[in-house]
C-alpha cells in the first residue's frame, strides 16, 4: 500500500475525458453516460475551459423533470476540483475524503493548462490499490 501511495495520478488515471457543450440536453448526456459506462462527464465553454461537472445523481435528481428541455447548464456542477498529473494518489484522496467527492479532473500542465486530459475517480484509486 505504501507503494500505491507514492504514485503519481498519472499511473492510474482514466485517460481522456469525455465532455459536452452547454446546451446538450440532460437526454443525450444521459444516453452518453450509458454508452461509454461512465458516471460523470465535464462540460465545457466554448474555449474548451471545464466549467462543470455532471454525474449520474446530477440527473437523477432531475429525474421527474423533462429531460429534452434541460440542458448541461441546468444540471451541472459549478463546483469542479481539478488536479494535476504529479500529484501524489495520496494527496488525490485525502482531496476526495476532505471535500467529499468522488471524482477529479486532471487538466494538463502543457501546451495549454486547463484543457482536461484525464478523470481520477474513486474507483480509479480502489482498482489501483488491489492489483
Amino acid at each position: 500500500m505504501q507503494l500505491l501511495k507514492e504514485k503519481r495520478v498519472r499511473d492510474v488515471m482514466t485517460r481522456g475525458v469525455i465532455t459536452v457543450s452547454f446546451d446538450t440536453s440532460v437526454t443525450e448526456i444521459a444516453k452518453l453516460l450509458v454508452k461509454e459506462g461512465v458516471s460523470g462527464i465535464a462540460v465545457t465553454a466554448p474555449d474548451d475551459e471545464v466549467v462543470g461537472v455532471i454525474s449520474e445523481i446530477d440527473l437523477i435528481k432531475v429525474f421527474d423533470k423533462d429531460w429534452n428541455t434541460l440542458t448541461a447548464e441546468d444540471v451541472m456542477s459549478t463546483f469542479v476540483r481539478t488536479i494535476d498529473p504529479e500529484t501524489t494518489i495520496k494527496k488525490a484522496a485525502d482531496i476526495m475524503r476532505d471535500l467529499n467527492i468522488h471524482r477529479l479532473l486532471i487538466l494538463s500542465p502543457i501546451p495549454a493548462y486547463g484543457v482536461p486530459v484525464g478523470i481520477l475517480t474513486a474507483s480509479d484509486i480502489l482498482r489501483a490499490s488491489v492489483k
